[in-house]
């Protein structure tokens, strides 16, 4: 891959390697001096020009065979020289011979080219803390689970998001219930009437997120939710120096499914807030379709931190911008049996005590 397809964004003071800082600049930490991202643009001029994702002109040139998603990449690290191999998908690492911070701009070119992205706002120290004060309270948790060097070993990463923006038109059957009790003096009557409530309607949603890549657990990332959209900034390699990024693997006809879904699911809550006048309610049946979806293609910023523990792999996570944890946590086997002995058995011996009585 040639040299020029490798960017890396230099300190305009003394032409070391620059990275992003969640304050808002970029930093230098050979002369430890700061600049505005567009300061360092105008030193580093790169990629004017290009529009940014457009759904159809993707589908258009992929399609046609025009342009191709690769496996595996070869790029040309420009401070060493050195050769640096990369699966498909990475948009910006570090250079493993020189730790430079480097930028794959064929990536992120074109009609590949995000539209937006949001900024890590949370820095490293702030996310290990925030997952030291997620670990906190946990009374079943392993004492040797979490060690400080594991925690070091978290990474900030650009996680690539579809952003759908949709109508939806559709109906909804709902089964409802309303019960009446009353009394007489020889028995007690509960009167319940049947509804079959049907609704249709139209609704619009705007940036329902789908992450788009293969590598996150989809679960993960929807915990990781809600984002704040204002935080959108229009996008800039820039933002990238000094964190990892990925280029999206699963497209947007593939993640749309899922985007549906969560539209259909939220219309479908709506819907039963229409039926709150009755006892009960749930939905029978529903039907819905999408009405002119459009998406934007954006990276969102997000701390991974992987920890093995008795031969199994626990993956946490930390919204960048909010600061948000989520992640499945281990229970020690030995501390819950001891909280077993120490409440479980006494009320055992409670509960056997009244039932002896009882019998008695």
């Amino acid at each position: 891959m040639p040299e020029e397809n490798l960017l890396s964004y230099k300190c305009p003071a003394c032409g070391s390697p620059l990275r992003y800082n969640p304050d808002g600049k970029l930093v230098c930490d050979s002369c430890s001096n700061e600049f505005e991202v567009d300061a360092v643009k105008k030193f580093n001029e790169e990629g004017a020009g290009e529009q940014g994702f457009d759904w159809g002109d993707y589908k258009e040139k992929f399609e046609a065979g025009s342009e191709k998603l690769e496996n595996t990449r070869v790029y040309v690290c420009r401070f060493c020289g050195a050769a640096i191999e990369t699966d498909g998908t990475t948009a910006a690492t570090h250079c493993p011979y020189c730790d430079n911070e480097v930028i794959m701009s064929d990536q992120l070119s074109g009609s590949i080219k995000p539209n937006a992205v949001i900024p890590f706002s949370v820095d490293k120290k702030a996310a290990i803390a925030a997952i030291k004060n997620h670990f906190k309270g946990k009374k079943l948790l392993p004492k040797d689970f979490y060690e400080e060097h594991r925690l070091g070993k978290i990474q900030g990463i650009y996680v690539p998001f579809w952003l759908f923006d949709s109508g939806i038109d559709g109906n909804t059957n709902i089964n409802a219930e309303n019960r009446r009790f009353y009394s007489d003096s020889d028995y007690d009557y509960t009167e319940t009437k049947h509804y079959l409530v049907a609704l249709d309607g139209s609704m619009q949603f705007e940036r329902i997120p789908v992450d788009g890549s293969e590598k996150m657990d989809n679960d993960l990332m929807d915990a990781l939710e809600p984002f704040d959209y204002s935080g959108l900034k229009k996008f800039d390699p820039a933002y990238l120096s000094g964190f990892l990024a990925d280029r999206f693997d699963d497209d947007p006809d593939e993640s749309l499914p899922r985007a549906s879904s969560r539209m259909a699911n939220s219309a479908e809550d709506i819907f039963l807030e229409c039926a709150s006048e009755f006892d009960t309610a749930s939905i029978k049946n529903s039907n819905y379709h999408l009405v002119d979806p459009a998406v934007k293609y954006v990276l969102l910023p997000v701390y991974l931190l992987n920890m093995q523990y008795k031969e199994k792999n626990y993956r946490f996570a930390v919204n960048g911008q909010t600061g948000k944890v989520v992640g499945e946590l281990p229970i020690s086997k030995l501390k819950s049996f001891l909280q077993f002995c120490l409440f479980g058995i006494p009320a055992a011996a409670i509960v056997s005590t009244i039932a002896y009585f009882i019998i008695k």
